[in-house]
């Protein structure tokens, strides 16, 4: 009672392991998610959540909406796998949950969804401050202009 989970993002119709638009509508009708469509401006839709989940199982590097989720200080459910594990702190800022695991991926929804509203907010402001600290703009650059430097 009282979950609501949302789903933003374009289908990938070309990509055989996605999720279908058949199967979303199958999910939509059946009312176990609220599909969002896409958007220019995600922010908008982090501003209204409670917590932002991606279980992402590609290597992928460190998605940008789990960075701007953290930024806006919004607890964070991912999985523990490269660049995802890098913007959550376990139990401090979010929850790191197994790759491919939905059972645990579970477990932490579960988790996160019986958190008293001061603690999931105590999270999401961890995770700002994680942001700050160690990703800002400047950090982000001293960095890529560091790895220039080596390679040349």
């Amino acid at each position: 009672p009282n979950v609501q989970f949302q789903i933003l993002g374009h289908l990938d119709v070309h990509n055989p392991s996605a999720i279908s638009k058949e199967q979303m509508n199958i999910w939509v009708k059946d009312g176990y998610v609220n599909y969002l469509g896409s958007s220019d401006n995600v922010r908008i839709e982090i501003s209204k959540a409670d917590c932002i989940v991606l279980p992402s199982f590609y290597r992928e590097g460190t998605p940008r909406i789990l960075l701007e989720s953290a930024s806006m200080a919004k607890p964070i459910i991912t999985t523990n796998n490269v660049g995802c594990r890098d913007v959550v702190d376990d139990g401090i800022n979010g929850y790191l949950c197994e790759v491919r695991n939905t059972q645990d991926l579970a477990s932490k929804m579960e988790l996160m969804i019986n958190l008293p509203d001061k603690d999931r907010k105590t999270m999401g402001e961890a995770g700002r401050e994680k942001m700050v600290e160690e990703f800002s703009e400047e950090i982000v650059i001293n960095k890529y202009l560091e790895s220039i430097s080596e390679i040349l």
